[in-house]
């Protein structure tokens, strides 16, 4: 019985020290413990120690892969509707690229032209009657808001296609440019412009998720923001490139 009382003192002493094993890299000051399900500093843990993991995978690297759990975070940012937003941009580019920018202009590319008239904005198709008369002849039939001819013909010079209208009465007139190797070069420079300007709502997208990560500068630690800032600073990038990769495919296409 002796014996068995004196294997038995150290067990207090050996529990202690598992206690503080299970709970270690909790932040100091945690309202409840671990066991308790304080969720906060649970994210905090393993942030720090993802961070921590990808810190050290990424030495001897230019750049270190960032993946982080959205649920980790979801109270800070929802890294999937930033995602989504991202890839909204990249499917505006891609619908430009498919409605504008073709060698040959056929009347589809006409209807969505936006037109700017005293009642506000509508696409041209809502407006006119566009048909093709002939391959190198448009024509766009406005008799059902006459009132609207002269705003049409202003929407389709100004829509970046290289067109250019003639009105005659209520019909517009649309020669369909020839295919020459100087329209094709700008067809290819309107497709830049149009990555550009993508690439700025993009910027945009980044900067929005950022400044809603900075407002949690005093609720979570450094480490946390900067590793936000990184996986939003990275999903940007590899949506630029996609972007960059659309547009060498279109400008191949466009110059042949």
């Amino acid at each position: 019985m002796a014996l068995a009382l004196r294997c038995l003192r150290p067990l207090p002493s050996l529990l202690h020290r598992s206690s503080l094993a299970v709970t270690r890299g909790l932040p100091r000051g945690c309202p409840a413990p671990l066991l308790e399900g304080c969720r906060h500093c649970v994210q905090q843990m393993l942030l720090s120690r993802q961070l921590a993991t990808k810190k050290a995978k990424g030495k001897g690297q230019s750049q270190a892969k960032v993946n982080i759990n959205a649920a980790l975070v979801e109270d800070i940012i929802n890294l999937e509707e930033t995602s989504e937003d991202m890839q909204a941009v990249i499917e505006a580019l891609k619908e430009d690229f498919s409605r504008n920018l073709n060698v040959r202009t056929s009347p589809g590319a006409l209807d969505h032209i936006t037109v700017m008239t005293k009642d506000g904005k509508f696409p041209l198709n809502q407006l006119g009657q566009i048909s093709q008369k002939s391959p190198q002849l448009m024509i766009v039939n406005m008799t059902n808001f006459p009132e609207s001819t002269a705003a049409a013909a202003k929407a389709i010079r100004e829509s970046g296609m290289n067109l250019n209208p003639e009105v005659d009465g209520m019909v517009i007139r649309v020669p369909v440019p020839k295919v020459t190797r100087e329209h094709r070069e700008s067809l290819a420079k309107l497709a830049k412009q149009s990555t550009n300007k993508s690439k700025e709502a993009l910027r945009k997208v980044r900067s929005k998720s950022i400044t809603q990560v900075k407002k949690f500068k005093s609720k979570v630690s450094e480490d946390t923001i900067r590793l936000l800032e990184k996986q939003i600073q990275q999903m940007a990038d590899e949506a630029a490139t996609e972007m960059d990769k659309l547009l060498a495919a279109k400008t191949k296409e466009l110059l042949g």
